[in-house]
This record gives C-alpha cells, structure tokens and sequence, in this order.
C-alpha cells in the first residue's frame, strides 16, 4: 500500500473509532442524562403509549386512562373522586409531567420497571401490548371520605391517620385540594389554564399544597404528649397523679415575663393527669425548662422530629430546635415558638402513644403488583423507633384519655369506645396576629384493646371568629368521624 492510500486508510480507521467512541459513550455514559432530558419526547409518548396501571384503595381504583386523539399521546390519565385522592396519588399529566405516587411508582404503572422484564419480554414473544402495573395502597376510603368532608366544611386544613401497630397510613387529606384529571392532557387551551389556575402566585389558597404531609404548623397543646412523654422517660415525674412542683404564676428562667394559662384553669401544682386535661401551660412549660433543650429534643426525636419521612412521598421534616434557652425551651415544650409539625408527625405521636409506646414508620403503598396482579413488591411494617416504654406509654394512655372523658376533647367521645386525645390551639403570626390553628391528635381502643387508628387533624378556619376556634371545637369532631369510619370498616 502506498502512503497516501496508507494515510486514508489510518484517517477512515480513527474516524471510525471516534464513530465507535462517541456511540457507546451516547449509549452507556449519557443514556440516563438523555432519556431524563426534559426535551425527550419519546419518554413522554412512550409513558401515555398505552393506558397506565391503576392506584388501588380497598380494592378498587381510583384512577383511570382515557384514549386520547389529536396528539401523539395515545392515553391520558383520568381520576375518581380527584380533590379528595389527590393528597395520595398526586398527579401525572401529559404536559406537566408527575408527581407524588405517580411519579415514584411510574415504572410500575407504565410497565417499565425492571422487576416487569420478564413479563414484558414474554408479551414481546406472544404479540401482547406492554400493559402497566398496580400501586395497592393501605388507605381505607371510608376514613379518607371523612377526612375530606370534615375539611371541607371547615375551610383550610388536612388530616392525617395511622395503624399504630403497622404504620399503614389510612386517610391523608388535604384541603383545599384539586383535580389531577383537569390537567392531565397536554393542551393549551384546557389543560395549561387549568393548570395556571392551582399555582399558589395566581390562587393564594394553593390548593396543590399537601398540607398532610408538606406544610409544617405550629402543633400548639398537642406537643404536650411529647413533653409529658419525655418527663415521664428521663424520671422528671414517673406518676400522673402526683403533684408537680409548679407555681402559679411561673415566670420563665431568665425573664421577668410570666407564662400564662388559657383562662381560671386548676394549674397551680397540677398534676400531670390534670394538666394535660386542663392544658396548663404553666405545667408543660416548666417540665420543658426543667429537663432542658437535649432532652426534649432528645424525645422529639425519637418521635420523628428532625428527620424527613419517605412514605414513599416525602414529608417535611418536623421542627424542635437545639441550643435554646431555658424560656426558649419552655415555650417550644407548648408547641410554640420555633416548633413546628407536619399533621403526620402528629398523627405519629399518637401513634406511638397508642402502641404502647413503639412507633412504626409510616407507609402507604401495601403493594406493587405486576399487569397480571402478582406481587412485586410487598412492604412489611418496620419499627422506627422506641420513644416511650409500655408501662410510660400506658401512664400516658390513661392521661389522653381523661382529656377525652372529661377535659378539652370531649366532643371526641365514641360510644362503646376508649378514645385518647389532645386539643390544641396554635398561634401564630406577627405578635399572634393571625387567626390561630386548631388542632387535635387522638386514637381510638376497641373492645378488644386494640387501637385500629391514631388521627391528627389541624384547621385554619379563617371564616370563624377568633374567639370560637380551638382544637375541640373545630378539629375534634373531624377525627371522631375518621376514627368512626376505620372502626365501622373492621366491624
């Protein structure tokens, strides 16, 4: 071979081998950048090829797909009962993409999942179109219906319940909500406006918000089951009837300010039976101040506080903070200044309480199942943590259940039922200026002394008048009802 023939021939060689180079690197290196590139249609197309999997409660599906034309997406996504499911399931639209249980579960619901490859691989074979998956969900429909009227006749607010002895979340509501279905295709004539319409800049009630997991309050009185928790475990007071060392009234530690109680109430030494039942400030205050900022966050804690929950949507991690001072500390120990809660971490609170003081970590998706209904997935319950031990949990069993037979919960009370509680009315604002959260944290026992549901609920009725919102008044008859729905279910 002469030179230049020589020459072509190394120049063609390295151009192939760039050729060679640059595809397995476009194949093996990139793949995953390109296929996620917002740009990518064929992700899309290939998503809404075919109609997706459903999501299950009970048994039944609460979604749907709906041929589509004039697009080259092929289905859309529709929903049944879409503002009251919304909190579970999330969305999955053709032009804003998915969110929530959609998105996490979007390779079962599409078919795509690696653990399908089997299955797809025989429908490749036999002729068969890809068909999606199933997200069977622990949710029981008659608590979430519940939920979602109770809020609705209140205004804004969400509520979250428990299983305390398996963590399956049964009801997560949130109010105001929306319809995934109004969005869910992809034009601009329809979809793009209804979308506009749930932004929080041009709806300021932001109905996307999951306020059940997302939105983080200040929990108020209902924090002081976590104060009375942690006095009971670091041995501050090991009885509920024992009378505190409190005076009335109590200054805070390094302050001339005096903290004070809702109205005439029995604080002065009270016990903590009869604080909790009375809600003395005074009372969880000082416990707060007395043990100190490491050992209440230390409980908060072992609660939840501090950590984000995956279950599998995220929740907002849940706020006591460190290095407080005493009267920071005190304040805190009440549910305010820098605390703040997700009403799942209230829900989990009651929880733990309810399940003799273990807390499972929390979780809404029982299954994944394959096109044919075979399990793919399945989740056990899991302990989280061991923030109380049986016979404190027990002592504070006994308390939440006096608020409930005869403090600030009684309008929780179910017939033929042990319902413990906590009422709570949150402030907050500037200097308390704005109307305050109502709230309230409850499970309920059966007659065979198990406690089927653990429930928090928090209201922001802005149409109320101030002097009518607490946590009894306005939250309390919201988890009676969820709490009757989940027993009714089991009966």
């Amino acid at each position: 071979m002469n030179k230049p023939l020589r020459r072509i021939a190394i120049f063609c060689g390295l151009l192939v081998l760039a050729l060679l180079i640059r595809d397995n690197w476009l194949q093996y290196v990139q793949a995953d950048a390109l296929q996620d590139n917002e740009r990518n249609r064929r992700i899309s197309i290939e998503r809404y090829a075919q109609p997706r999997g459903d999501i299950i409660v009970d048994g039944k599906p609460v979604t749907g797909s709906k041929a589509t034309s004039g697009s080259d997406f092929k289905y859309k996504r529709t929903y049944k009962n879409g503002p009251m499911w919304a909190p579970v399931t999330g969305y999955a639209s053709q032009a804003f993409g998915a969110n929530q249980l959609e998105s996490i579960e979007d390779g079962i619901l599409t078919g795509n999942d690696d653990r399908l490859f089997f299955r797809n691989t025989l429908d490749m074979i036999t002729g068969e179109k890809q068909q999606g998956g199933n997200v069977v969900t622990t949710l029981n429909s008659a608590a979430q219906k519940a939920a979602y009227e109770g809020l609705k006749e209140r205004g804004k607010g969400a509520v979250a319940a428990i299983e305390p002895s398996t963590g399956k979340i049964l009801a997560l509501a949130s109010y105001p909500s929306y319809d995934p279905s109004s969005f869910a295709g992809n034009s601009t004539d329809t979809d793009s406006k209804a979308w506009l319409k749930l932004q929080k800049k041009t709806n300021p009630d932001d109905p996307m918000l999951n306020r059940a997991l997302r939105e983080t309050y200040p929990p108020g009185s209902t924090f002081k089951v976590v104060t009375a928790a942690a006095a009971l475990e670091h041995g501050l007071y090991t009885d509920a009837d024992a009378r505190t060392k409190t005076p009335l009234p109590w200054t805070m530690p390094g302050t001339t300010t005096e903290l004070p109680n809702e109205g005439n109430i029995p604080c002065k030494d009270a016990t903590l039976r009869v604080a909790l039942q009375y809600s003395c400030n005074t009372v969880f205050g000082k416990v707060g101040s007395d043990l100190g900022n490491d050992k209440m966050l230390e409980t908060a804690k072992k609660f939840g506080f501090t950590e984000e929950q995956f279950v599998p949507v995220r929740s907002t991690a849940s706020v006591f903070s460190d290095d407080m001072n005493p009267s920071q500390t005190a304040l805190s120990s009440i549910g305010q200044f820098n605390t703040a809660a997700t009403p799942l971490q209230m829900a989990m609170v009651a929880s733990a309480v309810a399940n003799d003081g273990k807390l499972m970590k929390p979780y809404m998706v029982d299954e994944l199942q394959g096109p044919d209904f075979d399990p793919v997935e399945k989740t056990e319950p899991e302990t989280l943590s061991e923030p109380l031990s049986p016979e404190n949990a027990q002592i504070l069993q006994s308390m939440m259940e006096t608020v409930v037979d005869k403090g600030t919960g009684t309008s929780a009370k179910i017939g033929g039922v042990t319902v413990g509680g906590k009422t709570g009315t949150a402030q907050h604002g500037v200097d308390n200026s704005e109307k305050p959260y109502a709230w309230f944290i409850s499970y309920a026992k059966v007659s065979d002394g198990s406690a089927p549901v653990a429930v928090a609920v928090v209201v922001e009725d802005e149409d109320a008048d101030r002097g009518d919102i607490s946590g009894g008044g306005l939250a309390a008859p919201i988890a009676k009802s969820v709490m009757e729905a989940v027993i009714q279910s089991k009966q």
